[in-house]
């Protein structure tokens, strides 16, 4: 056996251009379907998964997949906003709880989710270290946010402005990184997350100032009147929550008015959630209920519709290329026949060049299947996250 395989060792280094290009047309041939198989299927489960945990979602009158993408992973361009008197009246009912979130800006390449404390319980997310919000201005970020940016307890991170051209007045604000969140394994290791009061500083919604009654501040008082002060321009709004001037900021307007962008709404048996969907069908709405597994199902219906088309197409040109292997093969046989017939000459029994022969095709498909097998491997450990980017970008 051994002088067959240093038969086969020696051919196969002597032709290694072609024995390359052989064993990468077996690789490719073996491995696009199941590596495109792998793929969707663990993306399928991730997806399901995340979505089968969130009954419904309440969101404005749009694009459902939309909302969805965006509430589930916050990946997206956030959908329309709408007003949080509507996330107020899922609490009308007692069966019905609910947790608002509010996705509409970043810090840099990661999201900001503006949320409740519930959020944190709800998705079984603790504090590895530093501890959870505690005041205005305050954030805690997923560990992989913390691992990028080098960002440890008591550090600063500042939001992105959502315009250059921002003319309502809401600058990026500074936050207090107060904690860092343990893994998860989930798009919440990648995200910032902040009290829902917090992400409407970032909206101008809110906003503190200078105390005018301080000394040398002179310069930007216009004019005195008692206990009223007329200020000019130069009075800075803050861009940072801190002890010294929380108690200064103070909202505008109605806060039944402020936007978020989706509620994860729960109902406690089935009975509420049919009469909490029965309440939105309304023309007049200007929200909606969408179920995310419905919706992610048929987001995969789609892509395994297309999956099988390309596995057909794949299937036709591995045949092709499956054929044109098994001539190179029967080609390479012929040229060699003068060789065969000098191995039968200087003893070799027909059998064992036989042997040879069959063990140099038979090394060109195992170390193709081997390639294809690493390849599908690795496909399999970092292929549903590359998709999952794809089906994120796609829905922005």
């Amino acid at each position: 056996m051994k002088d067959i395989l240093y038969m086969v060792g020696q051919y196969i280094r002597h032709h290694r251009v072609k024995t390359i290009i052989l064993v990468l047309s077996i690789s490719l041939i073996i491995y696009l379907p199941s590596g495109l198989r792998v793929v969707v299927n663990e993306s399928a489960e991730s997806l399901i998964s995340r979505a089968g945990s969130t009954p419904l979602i309440l969101g404005a009158k749009g694009s459902p997949l939309e909302l969805v993408l965006n509430s589930l992973y916050f990946d997206t361009d956030a959908p329309e906003s709408f007003p949080y008197k509507e996330y107020l009246r899922l609490g009308e009912s007692p069966e019905i709880s609910a947790i608002p979130l509010h996705t509409r800006f970043r810090a840099g390449e990661f999201p900001i989710v503006g949320t409740s404390m519930d959020y944190f319980n709800y998705r079984n997310l603790t504090v590895a270290s530093g501890e959870n919000l505690v005041f205005l201005g305050d954030c805690v970020i997923g560990f992989r946010v913390a691992e990028r940016l080098g960002l440890e307890p008591g550090d600063s991170l500042i939001s992105t402005p959502s315009s250059v051209f921002n003319l309502a007045g809401a600058y990026p604000l500074m936050m207090n990184v107060q904690g860092i969140l343990a893994p998860s394994g989930t798009p919440d290791d990648e995200s910032v997350f902040v009290d829902l009061k917090t992400a409407w500083i970032m909206e101008g919604l809110a906003h503190g100032h200078e105390d005018l009654q301080q000394d040398g501040l002179n310069g930007s008082v216009l004019e005195r009147e008692g206990d009223n002060i007329i200020a000019n321009a130069s009075v800075a709004e803050y861009n940072r929550v801190t002890e010294s001037n929380m108690q200064s900021f103070h909202f505008h307007g109605d806060p039944g008015k402020f936007p978020i962008t989706a509620a994860l709404v729960f109902p406690g048996n089935q009975r509420a959630a049919t009469l909490l969907e029965g309440r939105y069908l309304g023309e007049e709405e200007v929200v909606h209920l969408v179920d995310p597994v419905e919706v992610m199902e048929e987001l995969l219906g789609t892509i395994i519709k297309i999956q099988n088309y390309m596995i057909t197409g794949i299937v036709i040109i591995g045949l092709s290329t499956l054929a044109t292997t098994v001539l190179v093969f029967m080609l390479s046989l012929r040229l060699r026949k003068k060789e065969i017939e000098t191995m039968h000459k200087i003893g070799g029994a027909r059998r064992r060049i036989r042997a040879i022969l069959v063990s140099e095709i038979l090394s060109v498909l195992l170390m193709g299947a081997l390639i294809s097998l690493i390849l599908t491997t690795l496909t399999a450990h970092f292929g549903p996250a590359i998709l999952k980017g794809i089906l994120l970008g796609g829905g922005a």
